[in-house]
């Protein structure tokens, strides 16, 4: 076990998959000697060349698109963008080309890429770098979401996107980067599909990631306090989405709350509140609820955190649920 930073436990998975297997290979913007936007490619270039550790020019839907073409061809590519919004660019060859060839193909052709995007508000970048980008995507049969918490999934989920067959979207969160937590040594994979119980409780079942999950744990703590016990869910990866830890969740308590960043309108919140309610509907005490962003553009700077659910409000909807 040792302590590590979230972005430094992304750089590792990726560094152990590629010495594991030669044809995992690195590409995006500045990812050699830079080592991208924020350092989560740092030192990988020194260690395994420019034949594997490749920088590419500012055209994410080229080389996403070259991505899919190595995949094809038995190489297994992690492609980095410096930023998710960017990932509009590069939707075509995701959406249209990674996640459909299996199936066009009869099975006689997969793609086993990484897509690297680097998603979320706290650097008060502005309406076009921070963004979450789930709710794009969701829609998208063929295709993976990873959405890691803490540095522990960060590691484990990079090693099981890259073994994994079909494309893979792992998105890595901006605000995160830097926090630290404990990462078990070895071969260390966590299983697409299993969420984790990150709290347990027995009035209120929250359903969060990323950021979101640490301004419930934040909530929970305080709602303890007032003898309101909240369970908290972290599904790690959204696609394909582990129904039964939640829905075992809210048979439990009865009362159900989603939060994410993304906006609450089309954001991913609702495909789980559909799941509860398929599942759940004769337990539930209340409606299920959904708390996301306000459905606006983000503002630049510190001004973004008044668009995003935070403890407080978390806490409101938490005891209207009640």
């Amino acid at each position: 076990m040792k302590n590590m930073m979230y972005g430094q436990a992304v750089n590792e998975g990726m560094c152990e998959e590629m010495a594991r297997d030669q044809n995992v290979l690195l590409m995006g913007l500045d990812v050699e000697k830079m080592g991208g936007a924020f350092g989560q490619t740092a030192g990988l270039y020194d260690q395994f060349g420019p034949q594997r550790v490749v920088n590419m020019p500012i055209s994410e839907s080229g080389y996403t698109g070259a991505g899919v073409g190595l995949a094809m061809m038995g190489k297994r590519p992690i492609v980095e963008l410096q930023f998710a919004d960017f990932g509009a660019y590069a939707f075509d060859s995701i959406a249209n080309q990674a996640a459909k060839t299996r199936y066009m193909s009869g099975g006689q052709w997969s793609v086993p890429m990484v897509i690297r995007a680097v998603q979320g508000a706290g650097f008060g970048a502005g309406a076009q770098h921070s963004q979450c980008i789930e709710g794009w995507f969701q829609n998208v049969p063929g295709l993976k979401i990873v959405a890691p918490s803490t540095p522990a999934d960060a590691k484990g989920l990079m090693k099981m996107a890259v073994r994994d067959n079909d494309p893979v979207l792992y998105l890595e969160h901006k605000a995160l980067l830097g926090i630290k937590g404990d990462v078990p040594d070895g071969d260390y994979t966590v299983p697409l599909g299993q969420a984790w119980v990150a709290r347990e409780g027995k009035d209120v079942t929250i359903i969060s990631y990323q950021l979101m999950l640490y301004r419930c744990l934040e909530a929970a703590a305080e709602l303890e306090k007032e003898g309101i016990s909240v369970e908290v869910i972290d599904p790690r990866t959204l696609l394909p989405l582990d129904r039964e830890t939640i829905t075992a969740s809210v048979q439990k308590t009865g009362r159900a709350l989603i939060v994410h960043e993304h906006p609450t309108r089309g954001g991913f919140g609702g495909e789980i509140a559909a799941v509860i309610n398929e599942d759940c509907f004769g337990m539930l005490k209340s409606p299920v609820r959904r708390l996301g962003a306000v459905n606006a553009p983000l503002p630049f700077g510190g001004a973004e955190q008044y668009s995003l659910p935070n403890k407080d409000s978390i806490m409101q909807m938490v005891k209207g649920l009640l």
